[in-house]
């Protein structure tokens, strides 16, 4: 009976790696755009992007590393700041929010756990830290890595990330 159950669970972990696989693979052929409005929980992060007009830019060669903010982190902000970010006399500011959470070049989770910071597109740094089993970027802790997409890579984090003032 042991023998049985052992059996059952090994083929039952065989599937979900299986169908782990195939889920990465179909990922791994959209881009980063389509990778995270597929996902459902970045619909807010879409809307921005098209604001900003970086959808194009997000959806080119790359590679590309993103931190992505959830629609639950673009719901931490204080009431009416998505509202207003997203008027088109705050394009600047806009930009300038979703630039600092892309990093040039593919960044791997192995690769971004030894680093202390990342020099974002926005120009500025973010500060890494890794404390136990939790990967730190400024104040946002990443929730899932290594999202594969064509053109780079997708870091989940749970706050948006807000450049420093110039």
């Amino acid at each position: 009976m042991k023998i049985k159950i052992m059996k059952l669970a090994a083929a039952a972990a065989l599937a979900v790696g299986i169908a782990a696989s195939s889920t990465m693979a179909r990922a791994a052929e959209k881009d980063i755009v389509d990778t995270a409005v597929s996902a459902g929980e970045f619909k807010t992060l879409a809307a921005a992007l098209g604001t900003a007009g970086l959808v194009d830019t997000l959806k080119g060669a790359g590679p590309f590393t993103v931190f992505a903010p959830t629609d639950a982190a673009f719901a931490k902000l204080p009431a009416g700041t998505v509202e207003n970010l997203l008027k088109p006399e705050n394009k600047d500011q806009l930009t300038a929010i979703l630039t600092y959470h892309v990093v040039a070049g593919k960044v791997m989770a192995a690769d971004v756990v030894k680093l202390s910071e990342a020099k974002t597109v926005n120009g500025a740094p973010v500060k890494i830290a890794v404390n136990g089993d939790k990967v730190m970027v400024n104040d946002a802790t990443v929730s899932a890595a290594d999202v594969a997409a064509s053109n780079g890579v997708i870091h989940v984090i749970d706050t948006v990330l807000l450049p420093p003032a110039k």
